[in-house]
């Protein structure tokens, strides 16, 4: 990236529709707002948007899919850990969603900047800076159901490549599940409409 004006430092902070500025290097939960969590999660696509469909399919609505299978692996999980779920690829509104063999290309530096950020957007909504072991194998595993079904229903996987590289589900059906792609602004209030459920749940 360019540097802002001779002499400077690159920039490494990025504006956000609701006026905050957030420091990739350095973030503050006083930068991070859900508005542009949601604004932005609804318009990165998934599978680089090699999905079928009007639209792409988003990791938010992604984010809302592995947060429903989610409440089915562990129905008796607390809304903390749920919204840690629905949270689960919130810094991909700043970093994008790097497809599996684009990070295997560039190497494991871009992690540190998606760690950075994903303890400053818990801090921000009252949730552990770091996730429990046991929450994030059983958020991982929704994520690869998740997957699964995304993979083979709107990507083009077929079964046998798509068990290959995220397993496949047992006691799962996809038509359990809405993965009709949606238009951003209609995923967008649906994030935002699971979100504001959960942190209901969290107060009452």
């Amino acid at each position: 990236m360019a540097a802002d004006r001779a002499g400077a430092p690159p920039r490494a902070w990025q504006r956000m529709l609701s006026g905050r500025r957030l420091d990739l290097l350095d973030p503050s939960p006083l930068d991070v707002e859900i508005g542009d969590i949601a604004h932005g999660l609804a318009r990165v696509a998934r599978w680089n948007g090699q999905t079928s469909g009007d639209h792409a399919f988003s990791v938010a609505q992604h984010s809302l899919l592995v947060e429903d299978i989610f409440s089915i692996i562990a129905p008796d999980a607390s809304p903390d850990a749920r919204l840690t779920a629905l949270l689960h690829d919130a810094p991909e509104y700043v970093i994008g969603d790097m497809i599996s063999p684009f990070k295997s290309a560039v190497g494991g530096g871009y992690k540190a900047v998606e760690e950075r950020l994903q303890r400053v957007v818990h801090i921000r909504f009252g949730l552990p800076a770091d996730t429990a072991d046991r929450l994030k194998q059983d958020i991982k595993r929704a994520d690869q159901i998740a997957a699964y079904f995304e993979a083979t229903k709107l990507a083009g996987f077929s079964v046998g490549e798509a068990t290959q590289f995220f397993g496949r589900p047992r006691g799962f059906s996809p038509e359990t599940f809405d993965l009709a792609c949606k238009p951003a602004k209609t995923i967008q209030t649906l994030f935002l409409k699971r979100f504001a459920e959960l942190e209901g749940l969290k107060a009452s």
